[in-house]
């Protein structure tokens, strides 16, 4: 098994509450700091298990055990280029030269703010486009694949998302063998 770390962003319940940390705790968050922050309750995981999907799918179902509505899991989705460099361990002048094409060719286009001075990427295809030039492991991919996954099934209120998942990773991951082939 494997230690994954990311947070679940939720609502719905009072932080004042006498029984707020305990009612994750024993919906089984115990490896799980909480907070609330801006008006939403953090939830931050350090979870092992065998897959990213299986960590993601299972404190999905704790917190909402604990009476939370579930509204994202990040990290962010969304990244800029400092962001990018930072899971990378690259850094921020590489990132920028790889933008331009000055590394590289078609390295992805921003998502959101694209005529500003911050756009903002889609880490997901970053990582994808980063892991077939040899710039970031398969795993890594992976993950950030499975975030976006959970994210847009949260999104859509989808019943079943340990399935959707599981299936979505399977096409993913068959997508990045074939082009390694």
């Amino acid at each position: 098994m494997k230690m994954y770390e990311f947070s679940i962003i939720a609502s719905g319940l009072d932080p004042q509450a006498d029984d707020f940390e305990a009612r994750f705790y024993n919906a089984g968050c115990d490896d799980a700091t909480i907070s609330f922050q801006k008006g939403r309750i953090i939830v931050d995981f350090a979870r092992e298990a065998y897959s990213i999907d299986a960590a993601i799918v299972s404190a999905v179902e704790c917190a909402t055990a604990a009476g939370a509505r579930v509204e994202r899991v990040e990290p962010d989705p969304l990244v800029n280029l400092s962001d990018i460099a930072a899971r990378t361990g690259m850094t921020r002048a590489a990132m920028t030269q790889y933008s331009k094409g000055q590394r590289s060719k078609n390295f992805p286009p921003p998502v959101a703010r694209v005529t500003s001075d911050s756009p903002l990427w889609d880490w997901a295809t970053v990582a994808k486009w980063l892991f077939r030039h040899g710039k970031l492991t398969r795993e890594m991919a992976i993950e950030a694949e499975a975030v976006k996954a959970a994210n847009e099934a949260i999104v859509a209120h989808e019943p079943k998302l340990r399935e959707l998942l599981q299936r979505r990773l399977k096409i993913y991951e068959a997508s990045l063998e074939k082009e390694a082939a």
